[in-house]
């Protein structure tokens, strides 16, 4: 195809681009590459694209390297699957290191990430030896897959081929060990690099935090600023869930006070961070005032406010911001209706539950692990163990997770024999069970005062599983040997615990002390709880009523002046129910007080 004949083509495709072009005109007969390449960089659609492909293999210029690569890049970023882009790879009849780079990466960011591994694979067999711009993207999907093993070959092939000192490469091994749960690999890794930037610092920061390791992080953290390396968005979003978590609520406003003086306050994910950290805190206030500042809220904005409100008990908030969120057309995901039901089983608001319920499985999530299990443990604090059964019943794959969700749903309605019947059902799929599971047996068990097989379930545990019992499976142990009267072994299984009892475990003695009249017992324990918090406000009222019910009147006053010195404020109870649709608070000793309304018929209706 002559200069002209193609300049003519060319300016027929003109308006699929962005921006008008000047061809050359000087040595465009023997370079024509060069007339493509004034027209890769505006191609606005895919379709543009493959128009100009099809001009490509009619001039005879898709034999060129450059603009074959050139295509491989804007199909990576112009469609929304590699198909295309790996079909014109495919067809190269030739490659460097640079087009392998270019599908890798392609794979990287759109997936799936085992074709970039693959890819990698076949590279080398080829005989391309891979840069330091191959291996960031390759341990970019190892991390996502968390696929250790394949992540580890790659860190013998980075020293093999001599980048073991490149900043990028060493930071992405960080990551990858950091996001597989190996955080000494990642601190090797980090402690040989000469040279650290802020990608380094905050994979390491986020690697600790994201591995329930928060001090750690927040100490790297504090390093991090101490070497006058400035932090950046990213890094004060990995470090506010660790102030979240430790409750350094002095600290996480320092951050965001820090934030403000980097410029960065008004970045979405922080500001969402920011949501997340002043709600768990309980600074639901706080939270709200950051949402109602956004421009735009993301499902991820949306999510953190209604978890900000469910986690403080603010009554029907969380159900009523989901609807609100429904309403301005943002959709949600499972992470929202985890907490929108969680939300329904603290207020019992079982209609709501299933019209939740309805739109999970219309959003086909009902196979969701997460969003099964809250079902399960909604539908069981709502009273509805059936439903809880159907849940579980309907699943096609269980984790320990779900068959803990209905042992403990069963447990907790007092259907002692039928949570044992699931767990072991769940032995005999090979289930492994775990510290949740046991105390689940072990609260059906004394729910049901089956002492035989908790001392058998409690001892499984230790021998069987090698699980050592924390503080809440030895509570357990506790309440069920001193509500079947056994003081003195629950006594003694407190002295021979593995670990240090804490005040619970102390608590549930004493609550049997007074099931059984044990006075003596009752004034020992009562000890021990006030020497772990001298101000332990419900243990001294069990210990006036004990008194109380042994006619010692003069220790129910000196206990009663404790109390008034303590400057108690007597929170009442509360309790909600749903009724047509409306969600009531029982306070005690007031009449009912009426929240909202939750207009979940109507709001389907509306909907859908």
């Amino acid at each position: 195809m002559s200069a002209n004949s193609l300049r003519t083509l060319l300016r027929k495709l003109e308006p699929l681009f962005t921006v008008p072009f000047d061809l050359p005109t000087s040595g465009s007969a023997d370079q024509p590459f060069l007339h493509f390449s004034y027209l890769l960089s505006s191609c606005r659609s895919l379709e543009a694209l493959k128009r100009l492909h099809g001009v490509v293999l009619t001039s005879g210029c898709h034999t060129n390297l450059l603009v074959c690569t050139k295509f491989v890049s804007l199909a990576c970023s112009l469609s929304s699957t590699m198909n295309y882009a790996r079909k014109l790879f495919d067809q190269m009849p030739q490659r460097d290191v640079f087009a392998w780079n270019t599908l890798i990466r392609g794979y990287s960011d759109l997936g799936p990430c085992q074709e970039a591994i693959i890819l990698y694979k076949d590279m080398h067999s080829r005989g391309f030896l891979p840069d330091n711009y191959t291996f960031p993207f390759v341990l970019r999907s190892c991390s996502v897959l968390s696929a250790l093993t394949e992540g580890r070959e790659l860190h013998c092939n980075i020293i093999k081929h001599g980048f073991k000192s490149d900043l990028f490469v060493q930071s992405s091994l960080i990551t990858l060990y950091a996001q597989t749960g190996e955080t000494l690999d990642s601190e090797l890794v980090f402690d040989q690099m000469g040279v650290r930037n802020i990608v380094s610092w905050t994979a390491m920061i986020a690697g600790y935090v994201q591995n329930g390791i928060p001090e750690k992080g927040l100490g790297f953290f504090l390093k991090m600023v101490n070497s006058g390396t400035l932090p950046n968005a990213i890094t004060l979003v990995s470090v506010l869930p660790a102030c979240a978590r430790l409750e350094c609520l002095d600290l996480g406003m320092l951050i965001h006070g820090y934030s403000i003086k980097l410029g960065v306050e008004t970045d979405v994910s922080l500001v969402n961070a920011l949501i997340a950290f002043y709600g768990k805190c309980g600074l639901v206030d706080v939270a709200w005032s950051l949402f109602d500042r956004m421009k735009e809220h993301s499902v991820v904005s949306w999510n953190a406010i209604i978890a900000a409100y469910e986690q403080n008990d603010v009554g029907p908030s969380p159900i009523k911001l989901f609807h609100r969120m429904l309403d301005q057309g943002v959709e949600f995901d499972y992470i929202t209706v985890v907490t929108v039901i969680s939300a329904c089983a603290k207020l019992g608001a079982l209609g709501t539950g299933k019209w939740v319920h309805e739109l999970v499985k219309r959003k086909g999530l009902e196979c969701n692990v997460p969003v099964t299990n809250a079902l399960i443990d909604m539908y069981a604090k709502c009273g509805s163990i059936e439903s809880a059964r159907d849940v579980f019943d309907r699943l096609p794959n269980r984790s320990v997770v779900s068959w803990s969700s209905i042992i403990g749903a069963c447990a907790s309605h007092g259907h002692g024999k039928d949570a044992l019947e699931f767990f072991s059902r769940m032995k005999e799929e090979g289930i492994q069970p775990n510290n949740f599971t046991f105390t689940a047996v072990l609260t059906a068990c004394r729910h049901s005062g089956l002492v035989e097989e908790g001392r058998k379930h409690f001892e499984s545990m230790i021998t069987e599983y090698s699980i050592v019992p924390g503080a809440e499976q030895c509570a357990c142990m506790v309440d069920l040997l001193g509500r079947a009267g056994q003081l003195l072994e629950a006594y003694e299984f407190i002295k021979n615990m593995p670990i240090e009892p804490d005040a619970n475990v102390w608590g549930a003695l004493l609550g049997a002390c007074r099931i059984h009249g044990n006075l003596e017992m009752a004034e020992y324990v009562a000890d021990r709880l006030f020497d772990f918090n001298p101000q332990t406000v419900p243990f001294y009222i069990l210990m006036k009523n004990i008194y109380a019910e042994a006619g010692r009147w003069e220790d129910v006053a000196r206990l009663k002046f404790l109390l008034e010195e303590l400057e108690v404020e007597k929170i009442p109870g509360k309790s909600s129910i749903e009724i047509n649709r409306r969600i009531h608070t029982f306070l005690s000793g007031s009449r009912i007080s009426n929240f909202s309304r939750v207009p979940t018929r109507e709001y389907v209706q509306l909907k859908y």
